[in-house]
């Protein structure tokens, strides 16, 4: 297989570099000691459970219930138990509290029905998820059972397989590493690990939790079929898609007048079935040449996959239902990609990376796809042709990542790489625990969060920032130097920068549907980057006993007071607002939505959340 060369600067440059540490001084934040987690009398922690299913089913559990807490804006009990009315079913549950965060990473015991039988066991996921969709009121509560038994029934294999063989595929390379490490999921979805229609088989190489891998399938597509772009350029000048594909694709032998076309294999085997593709099949204009070539391996999106040491990663349709949709690119998205690729070459980039040189987006500038002999697009061939900047030494985690428990037995409390980062710190540098925390926490905000409220206040464009879509660049001790920002799904131009955006680039939002009203984009910002992202970390660092949530807020709060300067409305509105409005995960499962279909400001069901930064925390 010919590998593709290494597109141009800036992209050749975006490469992460090891900057030694910026001096932090936490004493500029009053520092506390963090409480206990577990009241007197509870055992061990749920999640390292020698049983992997027992593990599994705990891991749900605490999603499904902190998903409640959030969506319903939950106060802090009194005591040590939570009680959830569930007027319904003429009941409660009670639910033992191990650890109460201010932004919601909820720790939780095994929930009991009120007046149940003495000795009863404990109520499951599936009883959970039942209760509380006849609780909501829901239609789709039905879905939403059958969803959590999957995603249980899958997060209890990757437990068993990663506790059998933990080590990676790939040591050597970081990155893959790194996407393969998240076993639990979303700590705020209630089916964080859903594939329905995966077979057993099919989750063993498809699965990135398993160390799965596979060669693409293959299909060769008429050029007269052929829908197309690219802004990838090499030595100063621009190398179409197709031309990009085929160096992909090697030695692949292709039909006179074709271009050669990469699809998930589980993809291939559900297009045959569809009576648009097979049209194109009969007429010769698409040819099915089977797989081919070297092993691809899921990332954490499961449907982006990579192979160490390619310039390229290929981000492929995959019409799975995985967490809330079916993961099919859209062709505004491909096009939203090149466009930014196009905007940020403009001068947009230099312009960013001059005032922060380690934060760049990973950029998706070519794509390939098929049209029907109309010149409507055919959905579920669409493939976008990814930038691969990380070598295999750069250490480039995303959060989700970072966070994500390990439910590893034998462990003292919540495992995860952020735990294993932070506290070889301390125990290196002889600093107690907190104080490492916080200093790694405020690096992280200069070098990650930073670099995208800048974006915001310059050129009017919001970021998706949610923990997996955002990429921290560690160096060799695990302190944070940079970041990354992935996915042409999240973009936001706002509307209020529509003229100076088009001066940049000319029909900018054409095609790609990209300008959003500003009160919407307001309101995904402050959920995607500070309740998902930042929030997020902070209640991780809270839960696995890191640091006290409190530090850390006040530290967050310091952090967006000079950040105003910036010029992104983002800090004023998280500092000032009192309540904000936040995703709700199990809502938007529970009405059926799918997050890719429909206008922007309806793909999902966003409600009131007391905001821990405009309170007390507590």
């Amino acid at each position: 297989m010919n590998p593709t060369p290494a597109p141009d600067a800036p992209e050749a440059d975006s490469r992460p570099t090891a900057h030694g540490p910026r001096s932090v001084d936490p004493a500029a934040v009053p520092r506390q000691k963090t409480g206990s987690q577990l009241p007197v009398g509870l055992p061990g922690d749920l999640l390292d459970d020698p049983d992997p299913h027992a593990a599994a089913e705990a891991a749900a559990v605490e999603n499904l219930l902190r998903c409640w807490v959030r969506e319903n804006n939950l106060a802090r009990p009194d005591g040590p138990t939570l009680r959830i009315p569930l007027h319904a079913s003429g009941s409660a549950f009670l639910i033992p509290v191990r650890y109460w965060s201010a932004t919601g990473w909820h720790r939780f015991g095994r929930p009991a029905l009120e007046g149940g039988p003495q000795g009863a066991p404990a109520a499951d996921a599936v009883t959970v998820a039942a209760l509380l969709g006849r609780e909501a009121g829901q239609a789709e509560s039905s879905d939403l059972v059958g969803r959590v038994a999957d995603s249980v029934r899958r997060t209890a294999s990757f437990i068993t397989d990663r506790r059998a063989a933990p080590a990676p595929v790939a040591e050597s390379d970081l990155f893959l590493t790194a996407e393969q490490s998240l076993l639990l999921g979303h700590p705020l979805h209630p089916t964080p690990k859903s594939r329905e229609g995966l077979s057993e088989a099919e989750t063993r190489l498809y699965s990135p939790e398993l160390h799965g891998s596979f060669p693409l399938h293959w299909m060769a597509v008429d050029r007269s079929a052929l829908a197309h772009d690219s802004a990838w350029t090499e030595r100063g000048r621009t190398v179409p898609a197709d031309q990009l594909a085929a160096r992909l694709a090697g030695d692949l032998p292709l039909p006179a007048g074709t271009v050669p076309l990469p699809l998930h294999p589980w993809q291939a085997r559900d297009l045959a079935h569809r009576p648009a593709v097979a049209a194109l099949l009969e007429a010769g204009l698409l040819h099915d040449l089977g797989p081919h070539g070297d092993h691809w391996h899921p990332t954490s999106s499961v449907r982006t996959v990579h192979r160490p040491g390619a310039p390229a990663m290929l981000k492929l349709s995959l019409g799975l239902r995985i967490t809330n949709s079916r993961r099919e690119n859209l062709r505004k998205e491909l096009h939203r990609g090149v466009e930014v690729q196009r905007l940020l070459r403009g001068g947009l980039a230099e312009e960013w990376q001059s005032a922060h040189p380690g934060f760049d987006i990973v950029r998706d500038p070519a794509w390939l796809a098929v049209d029907t002999p109309d010149g409507e697009p055919l959905p579920g061939l669409d493939v976008v042709l990814r930038h691969n900047p990380f070598g295999p030494g750069d250490d480039a985690v995303c959060i989700a990542g970072l966070t994500g428990p390990r439910p590893w037995p034998g462990r003292s409390g919540m495992h995860s790489r952020l735990a294993d980062i932070v506290t070889g710190l301390a125990t290196r540098t002889g600093r107690p625990t907190d104080a490492v925390a916080a200093e790694w926490f405020l690096r992280y905000l200069d070098h990650v969060v930073r670099p995208v409220l800048w974006l915001d206040g310059t050129a009017g464009i919001a970021l998706e920032a949610h923990q997996q879509n955002t990429l921290v660049i560690l160096d060799p001790e695990g302190w944070p130097v940079g970041g990354r920002y992935r996915d042409n799904q999240g973009y936001y131009f706002r509307e209020s920068h529509r003229d100076s955006l088009e001066q940049r680039l000319p029909s900018i939002g054409t095609d790609s549907d990209t300008f959003v009203p500003d009160a919407v984009t307001d309101e995904r910002f402050a959920y995607y980057l500070g309740i998902n992202n930042v929030l997020g970390l902070i209640g991780a660092f809270g839960a696995q006993d890191l640091a006290d949530e409190r530090l850390l807020l006040a530290a967050f709060r310091q952090f967006l007071t000079k950040a105003t300067a910036l010029g992104s409305p983002l800090p004023a509105l998280l500092l000032d607002t009192p309540v904000l409005r936040t995703k709700a995960n199990l809502l938007t499962r529970l009405h059926g939505l799918d997050e890719l279909v429909g206008p922007v400001d309806t793909q999902s069901v966003y409600v009131a959340l007391t905001n821990p930064l405009h309170s007390t925390g507590t």
